[in-house]
C-alpha cells in the first residue's frame, strides 16, 4: 500500500528469493508451515497506521470500562463457564479489513475480535524471515511500543511463563500435532521452553494437575497457556481426559477460556468508532433492514469464518435458529490495494492487531500484527486455492 516501497519490492522480487524465504520459515521451528505463506509483506503507510492505532484505542476504551464484564456476561454459554475467571483477558486480537472511505482514502474497518491467543511467535519469525531475504526499509516496523526483537520475546515470557519455571507451564491443546497452527506451538516451545500438551495427556490428583515428561518424571502444572477452542472440544467426546476444564484446580490460566466468549463478535454491537461498521444483534432487531445486500449475517461463536453468510436474504435472517447467537454487520468492501506482478490481479488484506494485557497492566498493550492476504471473495484458504500472492503475511509500518 505504501507505493514507493511496494514498487521497489516488486521490482526486486524473484521466485528464488521466495523459495529461500520459505526455507527459513519452514526450518526455523523444526517442521514446515501447514498453510500458505504469502510472497510479500504489506507496507502500511503512516496515515493508515494512525487510523489503525485510533481504532485499537477506541475499542480498548470500551473493553477497559468497569461495566464491560457486566455487558459481556451474556456472551458466555452457561454450559462452558469456567471457574476462577481473570479480571480481564490476557490476549486480544482485532481484525481490520482494509477499505476506502467516502473520500477514497484507505481506512480500516473492524471485522472480528477475540480474547484468545494468536500466532505471536510465528508472526515474529515471519517478519524476521522477510527481512533476511528481502529489502525491507530499516525504519519500518512490525512491532509496536518501542520494543525490539529481544524485548518482544522477553515480554511474552513475562506474560506466559511469569514467575514459574518453564517446565511448569504448558501450552494446552487438543492433539496439538494435528492443528493447522501448530507451527506457533513449536515456536512457543523454542523461545520459552514450555511444554505443548494435549488435554488427554494432562493428569489430575485432587486439585493438582501434572504431566509425565520424557524421562518419566511427574511435573506439576502451575500455569496453562490455553489454546483450546471449546467448539472443537465439544466435538471430541472420544478424547480421554482426567480433567474436564470446568473443575477448580490449583493451576492459573494464562488466557482464561471465558474471555474467548466475552471478547468476540458479541462485543461488536457495543462499539462506536469510525473504524467499526454498524453491528446489530439479530434478536434485538425491530425490523429487518431493507438493504440486506449491504449486510453480513454471522454466528456469534464460530472459528475461521465458519457459518458466515455474505449474500443474504430476508428468509436467511428469519430462519436463524437462535437469533440471540447471531449478528448482522454492515458489509465492508476490501480494496485490492496490494500491487502484484500480475497487474490484473491485485490482492486485498486483513490486518490483525495483536495485543497483550498482563494482570498488573492497566490496559492492553499493542505488540505485533498479523496479515492475511487474499484475492478471493473472502479471506480464507478455500477462497484462494490455486492463487499466488495470497496467504499469511505480516505488516511493516511506516514510522
Amino acid at each position: 500500500m505504501h507505493k514507493d516501497v511496494r514498487h521497489r519490492f516488486n521490482a526486486a522480487f524473484t521466485p528464488e528469493k521466495y523459495e529461500a524465504f520459505l526455507h527459513t520459515v519452514n526450518t526455523a521451528y523444526g517442521e514446515p508451515v501447514t498453510f500458505r505463506v504469502c510472497e510479500t509483506p504489506v507496507f502500511v503507510p503512516r496515515d493508515l497506521k494512525n487510523k489503525l492505532l485510533q481504532g485499537v484505542n477506541d475499542i480498548c476504551s470500551v473493553i477497559t470500562r468497569p461495566d464491560f464484564r457486566e455487558k459481556s456476561a451474556a456472551a458466555i454459554p452457561p454450559h462452558v463457564q469456567v471457574p476462577n475467571e481473570a479480571d480481564h483477558t490476557v490476549f486480544l486480537q482485532l481484525d481490520f479489513g482494509i477499505c476506502r472511505d467516502a473520500e477514497g482514502n484507505l481506512t480500516p474497518q473492524l471485522i472480528e475480535m477475540q480474547g484468545f491467543p494468536s500466532l505471536y511467535f510465528f508472526q515474529h519469525l515471519l517478519a524476521e524471515a522477510y527481512r533476511k531475504h528481502f529489502d525491507i526499509p530499516a525504519d519500518f516496523h512490525h512491532l509496536f511500543g518501542g520494543i525490539d526483537e529481544n524485548g518482544y520475546v522477553e515480554l511474552l515470557r513475562e506474560v506466559i511463563v511469569g514467575n514459574s519455571r518453564p517446565e511448569n507451564v504448558i501450552l494446552l491443546e487438543i492433539e496439538p500435532e494435528k492443528q493447522n497452527t501448530r507451527i506457533d506451538f513449536w515456536g512457543s516451545e523454542k523461545h520459552l521452553g514450555i511444554k505443548t500438551l494435549c488435554l488427554s495427556k494432562l493428569r489430575r490428583e485432587g486439585r493438582d494437575l501434572y504431566y509425565i515428561d520424557e524421562a518419566g518424571r511427574r511435573i506439576g502444572v502451575e500455569r496453562i497457556y490455553n489454546r483450546i477452542i471449546f467448539d472443537e472440544l465439544e466435538k471430541r467426546a472420544d478424547l480421554p481426559r482426567e480433567w474436564d476444564m470446568f473443575s477448580e484446580v490449583n493451576a492459573e490460566w494464562v488466557g482464561h477460556p471465558n474471555w474467548f466468549f466475552r471478547i468476540s463478535k458479541h462485543t461488536l454491537p457495543f462499539l462506536q468508532s469510525d473504524f467499526v461498521p454498524q453491528t446489530l444483534f439479530v434478536n434485538e432487531l425491530k425490523s429487518i433492514p431493507d438493504d440486506l445486500e449491504n449486510w453480513v449475517l454471522k454466528p456469534l461463536f464460530s472459528f475461521s469464518g465458519q457459518g458466515v453468510m455474505v449474500n443474504i436474504t430476508r428468509q436467511d435472517v428469519e430462519n436463524v435458529d437462535d437469533p440471540s447467537n447471531f449478528i448482522l454487520q454492515r458489509k465492508v468492501h476490501y480494496i485490492p490495494g496490494i500491487e502484484t506482478p500480475n497487474p490484473e490481479e491485485p490482492s486485498k488484506c486483513e490486518i490483525r492487531m495483536m495485543l497483550l494485557w498482563d494482570k498488573d497492566w492497566p490496559a492492553p498493550r499493542l505488540v505485533n500484527n498479523l496479515i492475511r492476504i487474499s484475492k478471493g471473495e473472502m479471506v480464507g484458504v478455500r477462497y484462494n486455492k490455486g492463487k499466488d500472492w495470497v496467504g499469511a503475511s505480516v505488516g511493516f509500518f511506516e514510522p
